[in-house]
C-alpha cells in the first residue's frame, strides 16, 4: 500500500462517527446502495438490515454503480428480527431514532441529535417502519414537508437525516462524536485485508 493511500485511510477512519444506520425489510437493492452511498460520505460507518418480509440480498455485493462502491468500505449486520437488533443495539448503547410520517412527532428541523451513539431507522419503500420498531424506538421524527407530496424517497429521506446529524455534532464537539482511536485502528485493518 502506498503512503499516499494509507494517510487517505487513516483520515478517512479518523472521520467516522458513532452512529449506524438500520434498513428494515428494504425491497429494492438499488434504493439500499443509494443509502449506503449516503452513510460513507457522512462517515457513518454500520449498517445494521433487517429482513422479516422482504427477500434478504447481500449489501456488501449490491449496486457497484449506485452505491459509488460505498459498501466496500461499510460494516454490515444482518438479521432477522427487530428485537435481535434493537438487543445489539442497545447493548452498544446507541439511541434508536425513528423516521415516520406523522407530524405530531418531534420535527426534524428542532430536534436535537446530541446522543453520542445514535442508530437512524428507516424503513420499506412502500410501508415505511413497521409499527413494532417505531413502537421500540427511542425517539420518533418527522421531516416537515410544504409540498402536495409528503413523504420522500428513502435514500433522500436517509440523506437529508444523517446531514442533520453530522451539522449537528460538528456545530458542536465534533471530537466527542468520533469513533474511538482502538475502533478506528480496526478499520483500517479491516479495509485493508
Amino acid at each position: 500500500m502506498t503512503n499516499q493511500r494509507n494517510e487517505k485511510m487513516n483520515l478517512v477512519a479518523a472521520a467516522r462517527q458513532q452512529a449506524a444506520v438500520v434498513l428494515e425489510d428494504i425491497h429494492d437493492p438499488h434504493n439500499a446502495a443509494a443509502v449506503l452511498r449516503s452513510c460513507e460520505a457522512f462517515g457513518i460507518p454500520e449498517v445494521f438490515l433487517i429482513f422479516k418480509e422482504e427477500k434478504k440480498f447481500n449489501p456488501a455485493k449490491i449496486g457497484p454503480a449506485s452505491s459509488a462502491s460505498a459498501n466496500s468500505w461499510l460494516q454490515f449486520h444482518t438479521f432477522s428480527s427487530h428485537e435481535e437488533c434493537f438487543a445489539t443495539l442497545r447493548q452498544r448503547g446507541f439511541s434508536t431514532v425513528a423516521t415516520v410520517l406523522d407530524s405530531a412527532v418531534e420535527s426534524l428541523f428542532s430536534a436535537n441529535f446530541s446522543e453520542q451513539k445514535i442508530a437512524w431507522l428507516f424503513g420499506n419503500e412502500h410501508r415505511g417502519l413497521s409499527p413494532e420498531i417505531v413502537a421500540a424506538a427511542d425517539r420518533k421524527i418527522h421531516i416537515p414537508m410544504s409540498g402536495f407530496v409528503q413523504s420522500l424517497n428513502l435514500s433522500v429521506t436517509a440523506g437529508i437525516c444523517l446531514f442533520e446529524t453530522t451539522r449537528q455534532r460538528r456545530n458542536g464537539e465534533w471530537q466527542n462524536f468520533l469513533l474511538p482511536e482502538g475502533e478506528q485502528r480496526e478499520l483500517i485493518a479491516e479495509w485493508t485485508k
